[in-house]
């Protein structure tokens, strides 16, 4: 039995899209919140692989979804390559910055983070032996760019502009900053394939504040170089990856990096995409994560119109970012309803 999700990733067409959904394992379920109020905080939460095996299992009993992702965070990376990371309630991430040569200079490298994340790959093992034979196990990373924003400026930013005024003001020492987090990332990842990971991952969150020359620069090149290392030592591994807010860019982003599969936000519609990227090969989205909050028929209306536009051609149904913690749970199984019914 080939699995529904692989299928998509090898460019096959299905009448039903198989599901997931981005931050599926989050805090709008209460066997979550129960899970991370043992584990103490979120950090605990990450770095207990039974834990975190635990509430990556929990929307899988309880929607069948056709993936797992991996819980964990993609700042867990720059914390490996010994940054300081820690979590203020209500505020989020919080991290050492890098901006200085001396900054740099303190960090570790690549072939030294797989101590810290070791519980990260035991994660991953426990899932290889205890998700149903049917669902994917997604293993993932933060693009380069993405977590050098946080690295730069300490903390999520609305515009990025610490990392923008870096990549300006210090090209050097911020395309040293790239290329460590490329390499982390070949390491990082590899040793999640090691460990039972069947499809990976890459999210470029802040990709969309990336322009002309520099989209190309700091968002595309660094994900085709971590596709070309891992593809060449997986040759069978699918990739998704995932330039948020790309826009226009997003076409033929999956052919220039050797992506497999090309996630997609809301803030393009799905007979867009069906016309300009949809051609290259399996598309992934994009439902507005809004909609797990809001339901009702715009919920049904907006799912079927998605998931007939891009019946044309492999699709992977998902959100256009991560689902809220103000998601109720019921909204998304009619969302799975809706789907599978259709």
């Amino acid at each position: 039995m080939t699995k529904s999700i692989l299928k998509a990733l090898a460019g096959k067409k299905q009448k039903v899209p198989p599901i997931w959904m981005m931050r599926q394992a989050g805090r709008y379920l209460p066997e979550y919140r129960e899970t991370r109020a043992k584990a103490g905080d979120f950090l605990s939460l990450c770095y207990n692989s039974e834990l975190a095996a635990e509430v990556t299992l929990q929307p899988i009993r309880r929607y069948g979804f056709d993936a797992a992702i991996l819980f964990a965070d993609i700042l867990l990376l720059p914390q490996a390559l010994g940054s300081d990371l820690w979590f203020e309630t209500g505020e989020g991430p919080r991290l050492s910055t890098v901006k200085t040569q001396a900054d740099f200079d303190n960090l570790l490298k690549p072939e030294e983070i797989n101590e810290t994340l070791s519980p990260v790959y035991k994660t991953v093992k426990i899932l290889s032996q205890e998700l149903p034979k049917e669902t994917t196990l997604i293993g993932f990373a933060g693009a380069p760019w993405t977590v050098a924003t946080y690295m730069v400026a300490g903390r999520g930013t609305p515009d990025q502009a610490p990392a923008h005024a870096l990549k300006n003001e210090n090209p050097d020492l911020f395309d040293d900053l790239i290329d460590l987090l490329v390499k982390g990332s070949i390491e990082y990842l590899s040793h999640q394939i090691n460990a039972g990971a069947e499809v990976i991952k890459i999210f470029d969150s802040w990709a969309g504040s990336l322009k002309g020359k520099d989209f190309d620069k700091y968002a595309l090149e660094p994900c085709k170089k971590i596709i070309a290392a891992l593809k060449s030592k997986y040759p069978g591994i699918p990739i998704i990856a995932f330039p948020r807010q790309a826009g226009e860019r997003y076409i033929g982003f999956a052919k220039k990096t050797g992506a497999d599969c090309v996630a997609l936000d809301d803030s393009v519609n799905a007979d867009w995409i069906a016309r300009n990227v949809q051609g290259d090969g399996c598309v992934q989205g994009n439902l507005a994560s809004s909609h797990m909050v809001s339901g009702g028929a715009e919920l049904v209306d907006e799912t079927k119109k998605i998931v007939k536009s891009l019946s044309g051609g492999p699709h992977i149904f998902n959100l256009g970012h991560g689902i809220t913690p103000d998601a109720d749970p019921n909204n998304v199984q009619i969302m799975i309803d809706t789907i599978r019914s259709s």
